[in-house]
């Protein structure tokens, strides 16, 4: 049985976020293996030697044979989970080297056979005027579009844990594909598998508390991914009376969050996370909050990037709020702008030319000599320049102008879509930009990703699916008239 979460604060006292990640991310590992040994011992009873971790040739021959057999149907049902399992512990003994072995041997040996369905496809042309036959193959057309390695995944799916299994395999291959992209069409069958099995329909929303098992609250720390967790104090300070924490998860993935949206409870609109998340802050009732603020979401499988249900999970938690605290009027987020710097920075390289003469002068002024460092390009690099006043007077005009114009005006050249990706889920889903905060994080993440910049997006319930409209149908970023006066 789990200890509780309170005997784990006691016996831990704090614990970094590299350290408890580590930790449990080895145990998943651990416990994928043991449960694959057991169908191994009870399927088959095998007892073969281990591939070593980098997979050389002859392991790699073993490895075919070992894929060959499972793929076979030969020994029934029972024989085709041992020899999946086997290949499954096969898989999780492998180092990076051998993993990227693993995956091209599946890409280049058990794809789609392309002279099968060259004949598949001129059958069904030959037989168009015969319904009987034409249905028959169309059906042979529909397997020969199925990769044999399409089977095997399935395989992976039917055992204890696979699911988990088929998820982490899909985040060790998206690390391999920007030095091995042929490994690409392995990549998106998988995501086109996971995406079915993971429809929004399947999924559990739970409202996370406490009391939950140390385990799961474990995994908060390790999977959050905007706003740092540091201790199991500020875990608990998030999960109050005054806060909610609500997390999507799948039958077959249990104990594993999917992604999780972190509220607070409060009065008025929040603008600044430290203020937000402070641990000597006193307990607010939220039977008087009227704002929820969406502080921070984070996806906890990487293995299931691109299989969208965050939209969900924001309209299922503001439902689920609404109902339970009917004083509630405004949601909201406070978020972060994570792409800012980079396009600042970038726009500087190119030697765009941001600023009027009078800004340019007065932060020449402020900066002294920079070389051919563009002089707010000097002052945003100087380590806490946002505590000198004069500097934060300079610069206070300045971000608010550049950041509402990256915001509303700057896009994906192939989509048209905001560049800045946390805007472009929030406008995704139906939200507005609402208003630039001014040094609303602090943190070295908040400072160096966008000045310390942060932005409430705005769900108003009763605009919601019009914002959505304008924005995926039209391109049209809503915006409050606060934002725009910023331009």
């Amino acid at each position: 049985m789990l200890a509780s979460a309170v005997d784990v604060l006691q016996f831990t006292g704090t614990m970094s976020e590299t350290t408890v990640s580590n930790g449990f991310l080895m145990r998943t590992r651990g416990l994928l293996r043991r449960a694959l040994q057991d169908v191994v011992s009870v399927a088959s009873r095998d007892r073969s030697t281990p591939l070593r971790p980098d997979l050389p040739d002859d392991d790699l021959k073993l490895l075919r044979e070992r894929i060959d057999a499972s793929l076979s149907g030969r020994g029934g049902e029972a024989s085709a989970r041992g020899n999946a399992a086997q290949l499954g512990r096969y898989y999780l003994d492998l180092n990076d080297d051998g993993r990227t072995r693993f995956f091209q041997l599946l890409a280049e040996n058990y794809g789609v056979d392309g002279d099968g369905l060259t004949q598949a496809m001129d059958n069904v042309r030959t037989v168009e005027d015969n319904p009987a036959a034409y249905a028959r193959a169309v059906d042979r057309l529909r397997e020969y579009l199925q990769p044999p390695r399409m089977h095997l995944f399935r395989q992976f799916n039917s055992l204890s844990h696979g699911v988990k299994f088929l998820v982490d395999m899909r985040a060790d291959l998206r690390g391999l594909l920007k030095n091995h992209p042929e490994l690409r069409p392995v990549e998106r069958e998988l995501w086109s598998l996971l995406g079915g099995w993971f429809d929004a329909g399947f999924l559990e929303l739970r409202h996370v508390t406490w009391a939950a098992p140390a385990d799961l609250l474990e995994k908060l720390i390790a999977y959050e991914a905007v706003h740092e967790i540091r201790s199991w104090t500020d875990l608990k300070n998030r999960l109050e009376s005054d806060r909610r924490c609500y997390a999507f998860f799948h039958p077959n993935m249990p104990d594993e969050p999917l992604i999780f949206v972190e509220v607070a409870l409060v009065d008025g609109m929040a603008d600044n996370v430290q203020e937000l998340l402070d641990e000597s802050a006193p307990s607010g009732d939220p039977e008087n909050a009227n704002t929820a603020i969406f502080y921070s979401i984070s996806n906890a499988q990487q293995g299931l990037s691109g299989v969208s249900f965050g939209d969900f999970l924001i309209k299922q938690v503001v439902d689920d709020l609404s109902h339970e605290l009917p004083n509630l009027k405004t949601f909201a987020t406070l978020s972060p702008i994570p792409g800012f710097r980079g396009w600042l920075d970038s726009r500087f390289e190119a030697g765009a030319e941001l600023l009027n003469n009078d800004q340019q002068v007065r932060l020449a002024a402020l900066a002294g000599d920079t070389g051919d460092t563009p002089p707010l390009q000097a002052l945003l690099d100087r380590p806490h320049w946002y505590q000198d006043e004069d500097t934060t007077a300079v610069l206070q005009p300045i971000l608010f102008h550049l950041v509402a114009g990256y915001l509303l005006y700057q896009r994906r050249e192939s989509s048209g879509t905001a560049l800045d990706s946390v805007a472009h889920f929030h406008l995704s889903n139906g939200a507005q930009v609402e208003r630039v905060n001014w040094l609303a994080d602090r943190s070295e993440r908040g400072m160096q990703q966008s000045a310390g910049m942060m932005v409430n997006y705005l769900y108003a319930l009763d605009q919601i699916e019009d914002n959505h409209e304008a924005y995926v149908t039209g391109g049209e970023i809503p915006a409050s008239n606060a934002v725009r006066n910023l331009l």
